[in-house]
């Protein structure tokens, strides 16, 4: 049974690492919390798939084939930079249960794995890293609390007031005091483990707002990669339990250069998005360009085929006049000679021979006129005076019939 304290605000617990026991098989905390954030991970990125069109079962295969090599490299990567804990017993290198699984080896060996498997089965392996990224993150601040309960990764003294310590913590300080670290196992020191808990559960958080506002596949990977090494290049200096390579902390190092590749990988391909928008806009500027090309074109055609209608309408108008004025041409020919036909019975006479003679006419045919007057007056009276004496006569007949009577 270990002891965990928050000695400055009154906290004690005690936590048996091992879980449960199936006869000889223990099953310890940090296994079941690792396993638990491993699960809850998958089944939200699988829930995931159809919002960036990828396939569950391309996404499966892919957790079932990196898994495994995220574990080995994870733990492979630890017993690296600390050999010298490993030399002398080689069958520890298997105990995960005791903790010893660095993060940054997993990701690299994740990563790796996750290329491999997108180049067999021919998948974007950038929309791939894009739909773990979050949950990926999110597993890490859940798994920390497998630090806590193991009494590692933790940090210098602090006499801030959330200071943890512990048994297993105790004893560790007394072995780096006697390694010449400047420690006091008598103080509490920086619960680290909390630390990146919640440093994971921010970055977490600021994925899941941005995935809606990424522009690149890739991009939510990279801004997991950029804010989670701000936040461990921070922690890692306060931690006493770091991996080191010559005189930097190992994981501090990989933070510092993740952070630098993977934000100008971000510059990089937002400028590039940039550069294609513009060329699109372009393209579409110059599409409209070219369809007001087109359309002053067509209006310059019509204006042509207006004004060549105008000039045939013109052309034909003169014609017509041309026409009508030899026609009137023609027609004075005819009718404004001085005689007519001289072979017409000899009557020739001009037109102004005619305007001469043309008040004689009139009296000619006023004397005409006047006779046919007469005449018709004549012929009424005479028709008056022989209806007037068929009267008469029907009138004696009618007296003498009565008389004979």
């Amino acid at each position: 049974m270990n002891t965990i304290q928050f000695p400055d605000l009154g906290i004690s617990l005690n936590i048996d690492p091992v879980l449960f026991s199936l006869g000889e098989i223990k099953v310890y905390w940090y296994g079941v919390i690792i396993a638990v954030a491993f699960i809850i991970a998958v089944m939200l990125s699988l829930r995931d798939c159809k919002k960036i069109n990828i396939d569950q079962e391309d996404l499966i295969d892919a957790i079932l084939f990196a898994a495994p090599i995220a574990v080995i490299s994870s733990r492979l990567f630890y017993v690296f930079f600390s050999w010298s804990d490993f030399k002398d017993n080689f069958s520890d290198i298997f105990k995960i249960w005791n903790g010893g699984l660095a993060i940054y080896g997993a990701v690299i060996g994740a990563a790796i794995a996750a290329v491999i498997f997108s180049k067999y089965r021919k998948v974007n392996v950038w929309k791939l890293l894009d739909v773990v990224a979050p949950y990926l993150i999110m597993a890490q601040g859940i798994g920390r609390w497998g630090n806590f309960v193991n009494q590692e990764a933790f940090g210098k003294n602090t006499l801030l007031p959330w200071g943890m310590t512990g048994n297993k913590i105790v004893s560790q300080l007394n072995i780096y005091r006697l390694e010449g670290i400047n420690v006091n196992p008598n103080l509490p020191v920086h619960p680290t483990f909390l630390y990146e808990s919640l440093w994971n559960f921010a970055v977490f958080a600021v994925l899941l707002w941005y995935r809606k506002r990424k522009k690149v596949d890739g991009e939510m990977f990279f801004l997991y990669m950029v804010l989670y090494g701000c936040g461990r290049f921070w922690i890692e200096g306060l931690r006493l339990d770091s991996l080191w390579f010559g005189p930097f902390r190992v994981s501090q190092l990989l933070a510092f250069l993740f952070v630098i590749v993977f934000a100008t990988l971000i510059y990089v391909t937002r400028k590039k998005l940039v550069a294609q928008n513009f060329e699109s806009s372009v393209e579409v500027k110059s599409e409209y360009a070219d369809v007001l090309k087109t359309m002053k074109e067509i209006d310059a055609l019509d204006e042509e085929t207006k004004a060549s209608e105008e000039a045939e309408e013109a052309e034909e108008a003169e014609a017509e006049a041309e026409e009508a004025e030899e026609a009137e041409e023609e027609f004075e020919s005819v009718f404004s000679v001085e005689s007519l036909d001289e072979d017409e019975d000899e009557y020739e006479y001009t037109i102004d021979e005619y305007d001469e003679d043309e008040e004689e006419m009139d009296d000619i045919v006023d004397d005409i006129i006047d006779e046919l007057n007469d005449t018709r007056k004549f012929e009424d009276d005479k028709n008056a005076e022989e209806t007037k004496n068929d009267i008469n006569t029907e009138k004696v007949s009618g007296e003498n019939k009565e008389i004979s009577e």
